[in-house]
């Protein structure tokens, strides 16, 4: 068994996409509409779902925004440097919620950035576990 994908519901599909591409780095591996069930999916990751874990981006077009709740936590990203990282997120328009730095009892180096609808995604540098 392996783990496949972490699918998020996303309000505006292009605004999720730009961001996970363009802000993450990730790829846009497929993407299908569903017109008859109105609704379209998206895989983004950062290598082809064959041998890696994706995020499938699932757009309901009827739904502009969703609330996140409280039982889910977040995505997390290996980074070769937390705070370039963030610099990087926050030049291309991306918001920032957690400057990087060690983590709280810990050495880790973490931080966290939001996606469009809300959903955090935590940096964690690369050697500091």
């Amino acid at each position: 068994m392996r783990l496949l994908h972490t699918m998020l519901r996303v309000g505006n599909l292009d605004a999720s996409l730009r961001f996970y591409t363009e802000v993450l780095g990730m790829r846009l591996l497929r993407r299908t509409d569903y017109p008859e069930g109105r609704f379209t999916l998206a895989f983004v990751g950062y290598g082809e779902e064959i041998d890696h874990t994706v995020i499938e981006l699932t757009h309901n077009w009827d739904t502009a925004s969703y609330e996140l709740g409280n039982g889910f936590g977040h995505l997390a990203v290996e980074v070769p440097n937390a705070a370039a990282a963030c610099d990087q997120v926050r030049a291309l328009g991306g918001k920032v919620t957690r400057e990087a730095g060690p983590m709280k009892h810990g050495t880790t180096v973490i931080a966290f950035v939001e996606d469009p609808d809300g959903y955090k995604i935590e940096f964690i540098q690369r050697g500091t576990q």
